[in-house]
């Protein structure tokens, strides 16, 4: 299996990246999760967008937030594999990429999310530590939490 990882602005992506995320979004998080909610939320224009690419088809999607929008610290967010991928195990991949991504375009400030409480472990596994209760999120538990800075290596 070769993934192919693409960075992007917004304003880099063409009219059909775009909807293809849009869809992907709104698949998972609208139709298969039962939640209705504002999807296209405006921190969009100021995300850095992750796509994963499988023989040309999007597997799976994350966007990684700029300080100052969601929380004073870069956020990642938005986190998706499509359906059809689900059983190739991308999810840690598509994570570890983000995240080495924002560590080297935002040093020294850490990582904020706002996960699914039921993928604690998940997010755990890879550096999150939880912050605060879980909370409420358009009916779905959510629960903050923060990876601190790596420090860099000499």
């Amino acid at each position: 299996m070769s993934l192919h990882f693409k960075w992007n602005r917004m304003e880099s992506m063409t009219a059909l990246e775009m909807y293809e995320v849009i869809k992907a979004r709104e698949s998972v998080f609208v139709v298969e999760q039962q939640c209705a909610y504002q999807e296209a939320d405006g921190a969009d224009p100021q995300s850095w967008h992750l796509s994963v690419l499988l023989d040309g088809e999007l597997a799976a999607y994350a966007r990684v937030v700029e300080p100052g929008i969601k929380y004073p610290e870069p956020s990642i967010g938005r986190v998706i594999t499509l359906k059809k991928f689900r059983n190739l195990q991308i999810g840690r991949a598509l994570v570890a990429e983000a995240i080495a991504f924002t560590e080297s375009n935002f040093q020294g400030q850490g990582i904020r999310i706002g996960a699914q409480a039921h993928l604690q472990n998940f997010y755990g596994s890879l550096g999150f530590q939880p912050v605060g209760d879980v909370y409420d999120d358009d009916g779905i538990p959510h629960i903050e939490m923060f990876k601190h800075p790596t420090e860099a290596i000499a």
